[in-house]
Parts: C-alpha cells; structure tokens; sequence
C-alpha cells in the first residue's frame, strides 16, 4: 500500500517526496504537471503508520457509536426550515481498527429569537475529536446566551467562537499543537439564512429551477492556494505546496512553517491547529448571508469533506432530489460518499450530513 500524508496534516515521520532542498527552502513548485496533464489532486487519510491515535484512532465507545444515528426534528419554530435531519457517521481506516469519529454536528434551535443553528465540525489530528466534541457540547450554548445574539447573530457567533477555541486551548487533556478542527454552519433566523465557515466543509443550498434543484455553493472553501489565504500565509511567514507521494500522485495544497516541514495542514482557516496559526492560518470565520425566497429555496446541506471529496455540490442535489424527506437524503449521501471513498481510496472518511427541507417543500409532490 502506498504511502500518503493525512487528510489534513501530513503525518510527521511518514516518508514523501516533497522536492525541498537540504535547507527546507521553498523552491518546490507548489503544482506538479506530468506530461502537460494536471495530476489528479486526491485528499487521503493515513494509510499507514504504528500510532494507535492516528486519525483518532483511540477506542470508540458504545455510547459515542450511538451518536451515529440519524437525529430527524420536525421544526416548531417559525422560521423557514420545517424539518431536518443530520448524521456523523464514523469511517473506516483499515489500518485504524481503533479509529474514532472525529467529526461532530449541532442541530440547536432557540424558540426565543425563531433561530436554527446546524453545524458540522470535521476535527483533524490526533486529538481533533476533543477540539470537535467540545464545540459541539459548547458553542451553541454560547452563542445563544450572547448578549447581542437577539440583535447581532455575526457578533454573537463571531464571539463565542472565539471564546470556545480559547477554552479548548486552555484544556490540558486537549493538545491542539497539531490538532484542531473546521466549523461550517447555516444558521435559520426566520427567512434570513447566515452561512458561518471556517475551514473545508460547506454549506449548500437547492434552488428549484424547472422542476429540478439546482446547486448554490453559500459558503466557500478556505484552501490554502486560495490568492487572499496564501498571501497572508506567505505574508506570515509560511508556505504553500503540495506533497508529490510515492505513487506520483499529488496531494492537496497545504500550510507549511517557513523553516519545517510542518504541520502540512490542508487548509488555510481552522479551530486550534496552533502550530499552523504561527504560519498563518487563523480561526476568522466567514460570513455569506441571504434572504431565502419562498419560490424557489427548498434545501440547505451542510456537511464535512467526508461528502465533498467526491460529491460535488450538483451530484449532491442529483442524488437528494428523489428523496422524500430529510432523513431519507441523509442516508442517501453519506451511502453515495462512503461508496466513492471505498472505490477511490479504500478507506472511508468520517462523514457528517445534515439536511434542512425550507418552506413544507416535499420532493415527491414535485414528481
């Protein structure tokens, strides 16, 4: 088997072929072309390594196994979304039979102020699932008790963020030295739809368009390569480039310390991560807002890369559109995405899938 970075970080110790000088110079291209073809640009998890914590590879229990299942909720509150589902599934990692689930999701909803919040972490590293875990036991809470939450959703979740992040730094059985987590979030206040993201994973929405949904990307990823997150990286003092690995294939762009080859985080924004913060990636979220339109809006996914690696935005509302409900397009992503995980890599990423239905729309009534 082939060696490989991991999905995030490349793992310390594992042998690639990085084209760095003896000096750790950052002459290395940051795209490597083979006969004038783009090589195929592929985000792998750990295939090999001795670490029992790899990947989150500690023992899951029975009461986190649990937490698998699909949660469904029929709303109450009046706002636009009138039911939803979501699920974290844990992946498979061959080499991992301790892995845990690593990813984490908040479905919260404050009757107060008719808010939704849904939310997908994707924690990374060996301790991503506590840096996870701890924002989903913690931030909405947060969040909703902010003295500006009534009057200022941006302030209020821009501050409990960041309050949350400081609390899992501070926690000594959480070290996010090279660990951490993305956040992307979709927050309902009634027909107002705010996009929260920090990180790889994304908020989509279905606009019905001649009887067909129709993908809109509403939050947008933070890659490294990325112009704006690369300046400042650079301007930081880091650099940017990807991994060639053994089998000539490269791996995504990642975040490198100006004079180490590390952490090799794979995106320019997230949770934690305090090596890769001193070469420039920071937790800032970012905002997209818009007003939800009765006509067309029908659907908001909101899901980690477990999903995106492999299904784009329109294969996701291709696959969901004969669903009939929320928890029946939960159950139809994650199995698509587990599927193209398997046939791709041979391993599965842990996959988190929430799906909200706007304004009573039903599929089938659309049939």
């Amino acid at each position: 088997m082939s060696e490989a970075a991991a999905r995030h970080h490349a793992e310390p110790g594992h042998s690639v072929r990085n084209n760095l000088g003896q000096n750790g110079s950052s002459d290395a291209p940051k795209d490597r072309k083979k006969g004038g073809i783009m090589s195929k640009i592929r985000r792998r998890l750990t295939v090999q390594g001795e670490s029992e914590t790899i990947d989150g590879g500690a023992l899951a229990s029975l009461k986190e196994m649990a937490k698998e299942k699909t949660e469904d909720h029929h709303l109450h509150l009046r706002c636009a979304v009138t039911e939803y589902s979501g699920v974290s599934k844990k992946g498979h990692a061959p080499y991992n039979p301790r892995k845990k689930n690593q990813d984490a999701l908040i479905m919260a909803d404050d009757p107060a102020t008719n808010t939704l919040i849904l939310c997908v972490l994707d924690g990374h590293g060996e301790h991503g699932d506590g840096v996870s875990a701890q924002f989903r036991d913690q931030l909405a809470m947060e969040m909703m008790s902010h003295p500006c939450w009534s009057t200022d959703i941006k302030k209020a979740t821009t501050d409990a963020i960041s309050k949350v992040e400081h609390q899992v730094i501070r926690n000594f059985r959480i070290d996010t030295e090279f660990s951490g987590t993305t956040l992307s979030m979709a927050i309902v206040r009634g027909n107002s739809l705010i996009g929260v993201n920090i990180g790889d994973s994304r908020v989509i929405l279905g606009l019905e368009q001649d009887g067909k949904l129709v993908a809109e990307e509403f939050t947008h990823d933070h890659k490294p390569d990325s112009p704006l997150e690369k300046e400042r990286i650079i301007a930081a003092g880091g650099r940017v480039f990807a991994v060639e690995y053994d089998d000539g294939i490269d791996g995504p762009p990642r975040v490198w310390l100006g004079h180490m080859d590390v952490p090799g985080l794979a995106m320019s924004r997230s949770l934690g991560d305090a090596v890769a913060h001193t070469a420039g990636v920071i937790s800032d979220p970012e905002f997209s807002e818009k007003e939800l339109d009765p006509s067309s809006d029908r659907v908001i996914v909101v899901a980690t890369d477990g999903l995106w690696e492999f299904v784009n935005n329109d294969e996701t509302m291709n696959l969901l559109f004969p669903t009939p409900g929320p928890a029946e397009a939960v159950d139809c992503l994650v199995k698509e995405a587990n599927a193209r995980w398997m046939q791709e890599e041979q391993v599965i990423d842990d996959t988190t899938v929430i799906v909200a239905h706007l304004f009573d729309y039903k599929a089938s009534a659309e049939e």
